[in-house]
Parts: C-alpha cells; sequence; structure tokens
C-alpha cells in the first residue's frame, strides 16, 4: 500500500464524519437551507484561492521538472473550479468581493500557507491531499445511486466527475513520491483532515462559527 493509501485508510473516521455530517447530508437530499450553502460557497472561494497560491509555491519548490509541471496542471484545476463558484456566487447572489473568512476558514488557509512556505514541497502535497481525495470521495458516495434532481445536483455532479479523483492521484503520486512516513507527515494529513471536517461545521451552524 502506498503512503498516500496509508494515509487515507488511516483516517476513514474523519472521512465517515465528513460524509455523514449533516451539511453534506442535506447536501444530499437537496434540503439544505441556501444560506447556508451561500455562506460554504463564499467560504469555499477564499479557500481554493489560498490553496491555489499552495500549489504555486509546493511547484516552485519541486524538486523535479515532472514536479513542477504537474503541480501546475493542478493549480489550472482549482481556477476551474472557481469559475465553478463564480456561478454559484452569481446564483445564490454571493458578492464574492466581500466575503470574509470565518475562523475555520483562516485556521485551514493559514494551516495550508504556512506549510507551503516553511515545508518542503512533498510535506506541502500531504497537506492538501486531504481536500482532493475527500471531496472525490463525498462527490462518488452522494452519486453512487445516481444524480439527483435537485438544487445541489451541480455540486454533487462536479465532485463525482471522475476528472476530480484524477487530479487526486495526481496529487496522491507526488506525495507519495516526495514525502517520506513521518509523525509529521502523519500529523498534518489527520489535521488537513480536521479542518475539513470543521469547515463543514462552520457552514452548518451559522451561529456557532468562531
Amino acid at each position: 500500500m502506498s503512503l498516500s493509501q496509508e494515509l487515507w485508510q488511516a483516517n476513514q473516521d474523519l472521512a465517515s464524519a465528513c460524509l455523514d455530517h449533516p451539511f453534506v447530508q442535506n447536501i444530499a437530499g437537496g434540503e439544505l437551507p441556501h444560506e447556508r450553502f451561500a455562506y460554504y460557497v463564499g467560504q469555499d472561494a477564499f479557500f481554493l484561492e489560498a490553496f491555489a497560491r499552495a500549489y504555486s509555491i509546493a511547484a516552485a519548490r519541486a524538486p523535479d521538472w515532472e514536479g513542477f509541471r504537474t503541480l501546475h496542471t493542478l493549480v489550472g484545476g482549482v481556477l476551474d473550479e472557481l469559475q465553478l463558484h463564480a456561478k454559484y456566487a452569481a446564483a445564490w447572489k454571493v458578492n464574492m468581493r466581500t466575503v470574509e473568512p470565518g475562523p475555520a476558514t483562516r485556521r485551514y488557509t493559514d494551516f495550508l500557507l504556512a506549510t507551503a512556505w516553511g515545508h518542503d514541497t512533498g510535506l506541502t502535497t500531504v497537506a492538501m491531499l486531504p481536500c482532493m481525495r475527500l471531496y472525490a470521495f463525498l462527490g462518488q458516495e452522494l452519486a453512487r445511486d445516481g444524480l439527483p434532481d435537485h438544487d445541489y445536483a451541480d455540486w454533487i455532479r462536479t465532485y463525482s466527475d471522475p476528472a476530480i479523483m484524477d487530479l487526486a492521484s495526481q496529487l496522491a503520486q507526488l506525495a507519495d513520491r516526495y514525502a517520506g512516513d513521518t509523525p509529521l507527515v502523519r500529523s498534518t494529513y489527520r489535521y488537513a483532515m480536521l479542518c475539513e471536517r470543521d469547515f463543514f461545521q462552520a457552514a452548518w451552524e451559522p451561529k456557532k462559527r468562531g
């Protein structure tokens, strides 16, 4: 089993917690209150901008040209996702220019950027991998019985697309190549998974986002 596979398996409790979270389950059923999804869209756009920057920093520090090229390809995937969020924002009347990051969002983005600036490409790919792998997992699970017909179908369609898993696999291959199995690598991966869970929780409980 590769390192990226071991890390994913070691954090199945958090993957399941995210899948079972009421925010995700209410997306699945089309029952999520619109204001909660609108909040999530704004926060996720802020997060994705930091995610793209972390990719760029990791690319600049990549030890070989193949890694540099792959990381820049992955930046392109994030930019495509941001275009999708712009469409969501227009549909849900979210002003992206006035979005202020909540505490859970800031904790996650600060962690990613601090890792990217302060560590090598290997650890940065490990910090970024949970987001990619988790969303591919959530999309596939929510689309397991077919795509629904409700307001959040596009979200499920996007993350159930095999292209998302392909991007996650590219990042996983870089983590396998550049990172070793160390306590720091394992704690970094798990912290990112905890940030994912807390991100959903912040969007679900608007009065408890601190």
